[in-house]
């Protein structure tokens, strides 16, 4: 008589393997951010805030300080698969899907009013897209206004021609912009901006004031010149093909806790700004002021040659361009500022 296999051990390795935790995951990123930095914090606190979630299946591993490369670096080393993801400038985006280009437009914002009316169009638009071409956002956060800095002051465009401006690598709007108003730039990586200005190679950079106290460029300035020139974002992004191996309810929590830290950042970078400014004072940069009047005017004019130089040259997607447009216009109408 032939024994009967008990199926109590089939049983036990089922009930085993479905009890059994999903796998962790670890998505590492890279940024251009040093460590130790307002942005750093927070990110390291978020992903803390992720691992405690129950099972802690998502961890996160970060590259600060630009030990991966420039943004082009690390975009090719996430499509190798050496990386998840990471934090970009809005620029360093535009090989996936150049509409992000269009936070940084020249002379595109007065206020920070308008960026925030602007911004509830364009985060979700500018999201919509990148994920359709296979990046997930996690969230965007404001940099704050690019200013003119130099070791001389800076008040007029024929000021700002005698000077050597540096320009991130391969970006297409500063490059474009320079050009119209007639003034010489320097591409470099970021990287290479702090060596560049102890050698005079460059002698004007354009950034936030936290920015250019967090990468030690305002020891090389003298000038800021009080003009919003460009607005800048940092834009957190993780390829989709990684983050779709997370489950249903880690994408979740990943999207809900990053999503928030990149919101207050947004406001904290608010604010850095504003005591960044108050330092950089206090450490002795002069804030001068562009002249009033035909000289104001023609920034404003070179900044909207630009932007219809760029609009004409259809990189950009004319709808969303265009609709951008529309809601600063209204908005301008609506308070009293246009023209």
């Amino acid at each position: 008589m032939t024994a009967r296999k008990s199926p109590l051990p089939w049983l036990i390795a089922v009930v085993l393997l479905c009890a059994a935790p999903a796998p962790a995951h670890t998505l590492k990123l890279a940024t251009l951010a040093p460590d130790g930095t307002t942005w750093m914090k927070e990110m390291r606190a978020g992903a803390q805030e992720v691992a405690a979630r129950p099972q802690g299946r998502v961890k996160f591993k970060f590259y600060p300080g630009g030990v991966m490369g420039n943004d082009r670096t690390v975009l090719r080393k996430i499509r190798a698969r050496q990386l998840h993801g990471g934090a970009f400038s809005g620029g360093g985006l535009r090989q996936v899907y150049p509409g992000v280009d269009l936070y940084s437009m020249p002379f595109l914002f007065r206020s920070l009013d308008e960026v925030d009316v602007v911004r509830r169009r364009l985060d979700r638009a500018i999201s919509r897209e990148l994920e359709a071409r296979g990046m997930v956002v996690l969230g965007i956060s404001e940099g704050g206004f690019g200013y003119l800095m130099s070791d001389a002051p800076l008040r007029t465009l024929d000021d700002v021609q005698r000077k050597k401006v540096w320009i991130p690598e391969g970006d297409p709007i500063s490059q474009t912009a320079l050009k119209a108003a007639g003034i010489p730039s320097v591409p470099l990586s970021i990287a290479d901006v702090y060596t560049a200005l102890q050698t005079g190679l460059v002698d004007t950079v354009v950034a936030t004031p936290a920015a250019a106290i967090a990468f030690q460029w305002h020891t090389r300035i003298r000038y800021l010149t009080d003009l919003p020139l460009s607005y800048l974002v940092g834009i957190v992004v993780v390829d989709k093909g990684a983050f779709e191996r997370l489950s249903a309810g880690d994408q979740a929590v990943v999207r809900q806790v990053m999503g928030a830290v990149l919101e207050r950042l947004g406001r904290k970078n608010r604010r850095d700004n504003e005591r960044a400014l108050a330092a950089l004072r206090a450490q002795g940069v002069e804030v001068v002021r562009p002249e009033p009047g035909p000289q104001l005017d023609r920034w404003r004019r070179a900044g909207d040659e630009t932007i219809q130089r760029l609009r004409a040259g259809g990189a950009y997607a004319k709808e969303l361009f265009d609709a951008v447009l529309g809601d600063l216009e209204a908005y301008r109408a609506g308070t009293g500022q246009g023209g």
